[in-house]
């Protein structure tokens, strides 16, 4: 094992800034009407402090961080970083060279996304594994702290492995679960989404992505698995591909058993978020494969379904074009169902 001050040489060069910009048009389309007083003569003055505006009338509205995973340009980040179509994104690198982001892909799942810039050459991040972790094991998380501290350092220990979380990572997308997380108590602020959580050989074993608001010394990264995956789509397919089943559900256990008089403890009940969010989605492979509403899905390829695997955790196994054999209970009859996985858009 390194030394962590050795850890930090080894890694700081790799991380960047992400500087989120937005023209004042768009902020203003944006504004809601009570914040915008009636005026005679249009839109009021914004009142906001020229050091955040640039030559172009581009306005500085948020932060975050990142790692360079490929010397030529790729950077690995968090989807909900730079979740906003009509803002721009700059990365700043560590020797303060500022460059325009492309941005490559985004996973429709879990919560990364991979962006480029034009520059070759670069200090690249050493990707681990996020399979083997142990509690206890000490990490360290780098980012630019509440978008206004560059190169933050925070160490800490592994406090929990595959976690569950229900996050909303786009303010614009409902609440989604979060699944297969690394707890942590590093400490990890606003702005340090999407750098690198390292362990003390220098590895990215995760991307910095949530905290709990109120709980002290709560965090949660993305296991670098997942990102390695979208990694190698890209370079494969030029995107991200995800499995997609096209089913609703809700995870059992025996509170919801006893609540709905369900006859198992366990699997997952076929069930829509009311008339309009039905239970099978038209034109997914659920629909094709025959799934019904209130169908209860007890097994996936011969393992049975708990709150601690769900449906989730084995299409995160899968690949689109996979076959996913699913032990169903249907009015009190037992069936298997075979679905060929389509490609989540």
């Amino acid at each position: 094992m390194l030394k962590i001050t050795e850890v930090i040489k080894k890694v700081m060069p790799s991380v960047i800034s992400i500087v989120i910009s937005k023209s004042l048009e768009e902020i203003e389309k944006e504004l809601p009407a009570e914040m915008m007083p009636l005026m005679p003569f249009g839109m009021p003055d914004l009142k906001i402090p020229e050091d955040k505006i640039d030559a172009r009338g581009m306005v500085q509205v948020g932060g975050g961080s990142g790692f360079i995973a490929d010397s030529n340009g790729i950077i690995l980040t968090n989807k909900h970083v730079i979740s906003d179509l009509s803002a721009e994104y700059t990365v700043i690198t560590n020797d303060n060279k500022k460059y325009r982001a492309e941005i490559l892909a985004r996973d429709p799942v879990d919560d990364v996304a991979i962006l480029k810039i034009e520059a070759k050459n670069l200090p690249v991040a050493k990707l681990g594994k996020s399979v083997g972790l142990e509690l206890g094991q000490d990490v360290l998380a780098i980012g630019n702290a509440l978008g206004l501290f560059k190169n933050t350092v925070s160490r800490g220990i592994i406090s929990g492995l595959s976690r569950s979380i229900s996050a909303k990572p786009d303010p614009k997308e409902p609440m989604q679960e979060l699944r297969g997380l690394i707890q942590t108590d590093a400490a990890i602020n606003p702005g340090n989404s999407g750098g690198p959580l390292i362990n003390m050989k220098g590895e990215v074993i995760g991307i910095n992505a949530a905290i709990v608001f109120g709980a002290q010394n709560v965090g949660f990264a993305i296991p670098i698995n997942y990102a390695k995956r979208d990694l190698e789509d890209v370079k494969k397919y030029g995107k991200v591909r995800r499995p997609l089943l096209g089913l609703r559900y809700i995870n059992i256990d025996e509170n919801l058993q006893e609540k709905m008089k369900l006859p198992v403890g366990y699997g997952a009940l076929v069930a829509g978020k009311g008339p309009h969010h039905e239970a099978i989605i038209p034109g997914t492979p659920a629909h094709t494969a025959g799934f019904k509403e209130k169908d209860i899905i007890l097994e996936c390829n011969g393992i049975k379904l708990t709150m601690e695997k769900t449906i989730q955790d084995f299409l995160e196994e899968l690949e689109v074009g996979d076959i996913l054999k699913m032990s169903v209970l249907r009015d009190k009859k037992s069936l298997e169902i075979k679905v060929i996985l389509g490609e989540r858009k």
